[in-house]
């Protein structure tokens, strides 16, 4: 032993030197943590001495004019590079290829221009590629085609003129936003598994019924700020979609039976489509919705409306854009928010009010109609007194005349145990939900609590502070609104998701901006049960993890309508087909027959190749275990949270391309 000691300590000196960790090397003008974060360094050049080992880097928002092969080379660890925010004009070729092991590329809000052949040459392992708000004109036709791991492309808010195909087996997201290239055909998207199609803003005056019935896993379908003038004949059939946005487009007028067989939606924006009304019958129209947005539209705000607030309360459904769905007639309610309206201010008749308790109560002076109802003390807290005298004494916030909003709606707008501990949750005049808390509790949801001698501390029933929201077969929505509002100094959100119904239940990690305050998990397997996670970033145990659970949706076979002249077709092509068989057996037989070698041995003139039948590709079969990606939903109510990406990617498996999850 002691032999060995003298060789020993060298090399374990050596090996404490060389780890960046107790080396403490950081880039200049960075900080180094789980990741390195160069944020607004105020520099032209990439920066130098980045550890070998560094798994994250981003350099966004830095001034950065040019990017060299140099800059990369010994990073062959990295697996997030954001560049978003700078100045790039170009892309060197080859610029990226030392980065061999690169799974998220971010270079978003640059200046470049121009994609070449050779623009991401090397990135065989690239999932996430964004490239929005540049200003890129052309795109080489084979810029993309070694790119065949890409999960999401983004290229909205460009100034694209031609669409370049994509050959992409593995895609699910597409975003092709706010360009000037024109519909897209069945040769250009060659995307089999495409999940999240977004074509707003392109000036499409129709959609190729082609391209679309070619979709079998689309659900998320934005086509909005476009020229469509009648509802587009093929999303009728279009059964499996949940996200539908047809803002923005001048179809006159709104058919509702035209949605009769999308009853799978569970979000739907139809702002801005000169709507003055609703019909009651919306409930079985859409059985499913959760999200609906109907702002900039001129709603005539009179009885045959005044059942759409408190239905959207009764089922939950979240009003999109709030503050831009108000009342356009008649001049009383001209300018009013449509959600916050009372059942009396539509102008209904006096019978369909609920007053009847107020009008019998004659022996003490009627209340005024802007009161509480005397059933509300058991939603608000009562003062800290021991002879509480009227029922107002219950009211912190009496309502104003006119646009006050109505008593009622502050008692019941608010969602169960929204706040903790006892609290109540209050509707302001603004329609901001605050807590009212209880003596010995403050914090923004009541969640802080004084701890007196002798007396236990007690917890009510807690609303859990991360949500499912929008399930379908193959993606999960998470809703992290309430877990980054209690925390407000957090880094980000770790989240760890792992199938239970699997036999590999081996967990994956993805790492959340603390801006993102809803999340999409993508390529999630069907009918199977989720269990997820959200930790702070940066943060090491379990102290402060919170999990839920959801189960994913079982994967539905769509029905299609058989085509008559696709039937006339079929027996022809059957024949063929048959004949093709007959003649490829007969050519086994007679090289069977010609084989003069042992059975391991293959003759040259015996190439399986040579009875292959035409237009079979062998590219099509899977060369291994193969789960098809089912449809998904986006998050986010259409919006994008266009924020530096933060990836804490797990090691790529061969086996489970289609199971990575979304950074949308």
């Amino acid at each position: 032993m002691k032999l060995f000691l003298p060789l020993l300590l060298p090399l374990l000196f050596y090996q404490l030197m060389s780890s960046p960790v107790l080396a403490n090397t950081c880039p200049k003008d960075c900080s180094c943590q789980d990741s390195i974060f160069c944020f607004s360094r105020k520099s032209t050049k990439m920066p130098s001495e980045v550890p070998t080992t560094t798994k994250n880097l981003y350099v966004f928002k830095n001034g950065i004019e040019s990017l060299s092969q140099e800059d990369f080379v010994d990073l062959d660890s990295l697996e997030m590079l954001d560049l978003s925010q700078n100045k790039l004009t170009e892309l060197p070729d080859h610029v990226f290829e030392p980065l061999s092991s690169l799974h998220n590329l971010d270079l978003s809000a640059n200046q470049i221009t121009h994609i070449s052949k050779d623009s991401f040459a090397g990135l065989e392992l690239l999932e996430r590629l964004y490239l929005y708000s540049n200003l890129i004109e052309s795109i080489h036709p084979a810029a993309f085609d070694g790119l065949q791991q890409l999960l999401e492309l983004k290229l909205q808010g460009n100034k694209l003129t031609i669409m370049p195909a994509l050959k992409m087996s593995h895609l699910l997201l597409l975003d092709l936003r706010f360009n000037n290239i024109p519909s897209p055909e069945p040769n250009d998207l060659q995307t089999p598994k495409l999940e999240s199609l977004k074509l707003g803003g392109l000036g499409l005056t129709s959609l190729n019924e082609e391209l679309f019935g070619g979709f079998k896993n689309l659900h998320e379908l934005d086509i909005s700020n476009n020229q469509l003038t009648t509802f587009p004949e093929v999303l009728r059939e279009a059964r499996g979609l949940v996200t539908l946005s047809l803002a923005g487009n001048p179809i006159r007028p709104v058919k509702w039976e035209d949605f009769e067989k999308l009853t799978e939606l569970q979000e739907l924006d139809i702002s801005n489509l000169n709507l003055q009304g609703l019909p009651e019958t919306l409930s079985q129209v859409f059985p499913n919705l959760k999200r609906l947005s109907v702002a900039e539209n001129p709603f005539n705000c009179l009885c045959n409306l005044a059942w759409f607030p408190s239905w959207l309360r009764n089922n939950e459904i979240q009003l999109g854009r709030t503050e831009e769905t108000r009342c356009h007639f008649p001049p009383f309610n001209s300018g009013k928010v449509l959600e916050r309206l009372g059942h009396r201010e539509f102008g209904c008749p006096i019978t369909t009010t609920v007053t009847t308790r107020t009008v019998k109560t004659t022996p003490v002076p009627p209340a005024p109609v802007t009161s509480l109802p005397s059933t509300t003390h058991a939603v608000l807290p009562a003062k800290p007194s021991d002879n509480p005298s009227t029922e107002t004494d219950y009211d912190p916030l009496p309502p104003t005349p006119s646009t006050s909003i109505d008593p009622i709606l502050r008692s019941t707008f608010c969602r169960t145990n929204f706040c903790l501990n006892g609290g109540t949750c209050w509707l302001d005049n603004e329609g901001q939900r605050q807590c009212i808390c209880l003596p010995r509790t403050s914090g923004t949801y009541c969640q802080k609590e004084e701890k007196d001698e002798g007396v236990p501390t007690t917890i009510g029933t807690v609303e859990p502070e991360i949500t499912a929201t929008m399930v379908t077969s193959s993606s999960i929505l998470l809703d992290l609104h309430r877990y980054i509002d209690m925390r407000p100094h957090i880094r980000g959100v770790k989240l760890t998701y792992k199938n239970l119904s699997a036999l590999d239940k081996r967990p994956k990690h993805l790492n959340v901006p603390p801006s993102y305050p809803e999340y999409t998990l993508r390529g999630l397997q069907p009918n199977s049960t989720y269990s997820v996670c959200a930790s702070p970033l940066g943060e090491h145990g379990s102290m402060d993890l919170v999990c839920t659970e959801a189960q994913t949706a079982s994967q539905q076979i769509t029905a299609r309508r058989e085509d008559p002249k696709l039937t006339t077709m079929l027996i022809p092509a059957v024949a063929i087909l048959l004949l093709l068989v007959l003649i490829a057996v007969a050519v086994g037989v007679a090289c069977y027959m010609h084989k003069n070698k042992s059975k391991a041995h293959l003759d040259l003139e015996c190439d399986p190749s040579q009875l292959e039948l035409e237009g079979m590709d062998n590219g099509a079969l899977p060369q291994k275990q193969e789960i098809i990606s089912c449809p998904s939903t986006a998050q986010n109510g259409g919006l994008d949270y266009e924020v530096p990406l933060i990836q804490d990617h797990h090691s790529a498996n061969n086996n489970m391309n289609s199971l990575k999850p979304s950074y949308f």
